[in-house]
């Protein structure tokens, strides 16, 4: 997987030559783009580096009804993932209330599977990330960008 460091050292010199409107509508369309492609990818269960989610852990909890098979469904929701912008940055995250349940999983951390419930270690499972397919993404919106 690559960085988005690459990119923005390539084109730090030239986006700063953009009046700051540009810049701001390239930073909410990449933002948006960007959303879009980490949606996709979660509904897909992948990595970034193309891997797919390690597989659901056996149910610790008691919970009645049907367990959904999809991992993550309200999570990749424009409601939860959020696109955010300015003049100097594009960024995609998760709302604050969601956060800490895809920052277990983004990083594999241990969590309690219900309030008061048993304690679980979550595989690691990248739900942002950059892909080469993102950061070629970000290339070519730059240089349309500069191109107009």
């Amino acid at each position: 997987m690559a960085t988005l460091e690459h990119a923005e050292q390539a084109f730090a010199a030239l986006i700063a030559n953009l009046s700051p409107a540009s810049r701001r509508e390239l930073a909410r369309e990449m933002a948006k783009r960007l959303r879009q492609s980490q949606q996709k990818r979660i509904a897909a269960q992948q990595n970034a580096d193309g891997s797919a989610y390690a597989p659901r852990l056996p149910q610790l909890r008691k919970k009645s009804g049907r367990i959904k098979k999809q991992m993550f469904a309200k999570l990749r929701t424009a409601k939860y993932l959020k696109a955010k912008s300015s003049t100097a940055s594009a960024s995609v995250e998760f709302t604050s209330n969601v956060a800490r349940i895809a920052r277990v999983h983004q990083y594999g951390l241990r969590d309690r599977v219900s309030k008061g419930g048993p304690e679980a270690q979550y595989p690691r499972r990248e739900l942002l990330g950059l892909s080469d397919e993102d950061l070629r993404t970000v290339e070519e919106m730059v240089l349309s960008a500069l191109a107009k």
